[in-house]
């Protein structure tokens, strides 16, 4: 699968094993590309909330990790995880010919632009403001197919 990946797409981060200082190494990644560092989407700084929760930014969980439905405890996701330094490089290269970018008015009437890696099934979320900046919201690894027939339709409603 990843033999094929685009030039500009940097290579997945190896999480299998998961050890107990994977969390740390992946926390190192996002500092470099998210804290250090912001990324440009067109030109234009995409930013996250600082809050944090045990030690570390909120957004970084929602990148690496996802809750248990039946536990409601935060538990690794692999897929994200190791594709976590893909996020900046895709916000960075939304107009890649691999790469599918929108913007979709939600139902609470927030814009969210999508990009979406369809040959890898991996999208980046994030919010859009009425300034043109860009609120990292959340990246996920899309396992179901339903949710490609989600992100489909909301890529054929798209706003022109």
């Amino acid at each position: 699968m990843m033999s094929d990946k685009p030039d500009w797409l940097p290579d997945i981060f190896q999480v299998s094993p998961w050890k107990d200082d994977t969390f740390d190494l992946l926390y190192e990644i996002f500092q470099k590309d998210f804290i250090t560092s912001q990324p440009f989407y067109r030109g234009i700084k995409a930013w996250s909330f600082p809050e944090k929760e045990d030690g570390k930014e909120k957004i970084f969980w929602h990148l690496t990790s996802r809750v248990d439905a039946a536990t409601g405890e935060r538990l690794p996701d692999l897929r994200r995880s190791e594709l976590l330094p893909w996020v900046r490089s895709m916000i960075e290269h939304p107009d890649e010919p691999e790469v599918l970018t929108w913007d979709y008015e939600e139902g609470d009437k927030d814009i969210h632009t999508y990009i979406w890696l369809q040959q890898f099934d991996f999208v980046v979320i994030m919010k859009k403001y009425p300034d043109g900046r860009r609120r990292l919201i959340t990246s996920f690894w899309i396992e179901y197919p339903h949710k490609k027939r989600e992100l489909r339709k909301k890529y054929e409603e798209r706003i022109r």
